[in-house]
């Protein structure tokens, strides 16, 4: 979703081919034959791997298209790059712990521990924004797209949880980007549908 976004965003055209769940095609491999894994941005005949470095690359060679991804200063360039590290290898994991959470113990523990690391991201929101409308000042950029991909897994933990995780009383500027987000012409046709990422989810995370 991340790498389509971007596309959009610069007005790219491109063709989609979907993977089907559980097997990995010839392309698959021969494009990214050290993770094998989605997903794999080919351009030119050349494969580009994992999101957020797919991200950066259609910045770069897209640099002339539509409006820039990435912050054009150096220091808030890294800024970017540090909170969408910590999106994939902190809060994202620990979100995703709520749906293979064992008991309710666990479930409550994994809950306490997404809240708190969704606070650390409403204080980069407010620090990042300046004020304006997503993280990158005026329009989407890099970390939007890293966040903002995952929205539709926080509905589906929100329903597995039965429990609000973006909470406009306790988190209201992510709140507020996140409907912003959703709703961006780049976006809105690429949002999943709620019930069908749940089916998805119920797949990939079964419960004990």
């Amino acid at each position: 979703m991340r790498l389509r976004i971007a596309l959009n965003l610069k007005s790219v055209s491109y063709e989609f081919l979907q993977e089907t769940y559980g097997t990995k095609s010839e392309l698959l491999l021969k494009s990214n034959p050290v993770h094998k894994k989605m997903p794999v941005l080919i351009h030119a005949d050349k494969p580009v791997c994992e999101s957020n470095i797919i991200v950066q690359y259609i910045d770069e060679a897209w640099s002339s298209y539509g409006p820039s991804i990435l912050p054009s200063q150096p220091y808030d360039r890294a800024i970017a790059r540090f909170w969408a590290a910590y999106v994939d290898d902190k809060w994202f994991i620990a979100l995703r712990s709520i749906l293979t959470a064992r008991g309710e113990e666990e479930k409550k523990a994994a809950i306490a521990e997404v809240e708190e690391r969704t606070d650390h991201l409403e204080k980069a929101f407010i620090e990042c924004s300046n004020g304006k409308p997503f993280f990158n000042g005026d329009h989407i950029g890099y970390l939007d797209i890293a966040l903002g991909s995952f929205l539709g897994w926080w509905k589906v933990v929100e329903l597995d949880a039965n429990h609000i995780l973006l909470d406009e009383t306790k988190t209201p500027s992510l709140f507020k980007w996140a409907e912003r987000f959703c709703i961006e012409p780049a976006v809105k046709s690429l949002m999943p549908e709620t019930t069908k990422l749940a089916e998805f989810a119920r797949k990939l995370f079964p419960k004990p």
